[in-house]
């Protein structure tokens, strides 16, 4: 079995500045920047045979590039149960576009589709027990930032190995877009 999902790797200088805002808040476990991406679908895990299936739906995807920029900082669950804050994905059709191909291809599958409203973004961190305080302090601080849009020309296959550590995240294969 492999785990798998779908996603958009980052430029290697936003993924370091995005690491810049990786300090200050006790309870973070905080995403390695090699990790740092934008999920397009989570997938779960598959065998062999279906993560051929999966390469194969996926190579037959047309979709044009496009710019892409990140901005605003949130999180995810409420107040002292927050599970993960984030860095936000500017509003951009042509992504939107793109994760409805990507789900309708593993649709066709039969994999059941994603159960979450599709909401862009970058996971800064996974949270455990944050004073909401200091969680609320942390997402004012980043409430306006913003990142210079980066070109996206493919997308990404990628297996997440989970350790002890974190995470690794390796990617499978590459897509182009056109």
């Amino acid at each position: 079995m492999i785990r798998l999902f779908v996603g958009i790797m980052l430029p290697p200088e936003l993924r370091l500045r995005l690491s810049t805002l990786a300090s200050g808040l006790p309870g973070a476990k905080w995403v390695d920047a090699g990790n740092l991406h934008v999920t397009l679908r989570f997938i779960g895990e598959v065998d062999e045979g279906m993560a051929r299936d999966i390469d194969e739906a996926l190579l037959q995807i047309r979709a044009p590039r496009f710019s892409l920029a990140l901005a605003g900082a949130g999180h995810f669950g409420n107040g002292a149960s927050a599970r993960a804050i984030w860095i936000g994905v500017e509003k951009n059709p042509a992504l939107l576009h793109l994760h409805d191909k990507i789900e309708h291809a593993l649709m066709r599958l039969r994999l059941a589709p994603e159960g979450r409203r599709y909401v862009p973004h970058v996971t800064l961190a996974r949270l455990r027990q944050v004073p909401p305080a200091r969680l609320q302090e942390f997402l004012t601080a980043h409430a306006l930032f913003r990142a210079e849009p980066f070109p996206v020309d493919r997308f990404s296959l990628v297996a997440s190995y989970l350790t002890k550590a974190g995470p690794i995240y390796e990617e499978q294969a590459d897509y182009p877009l056109t």
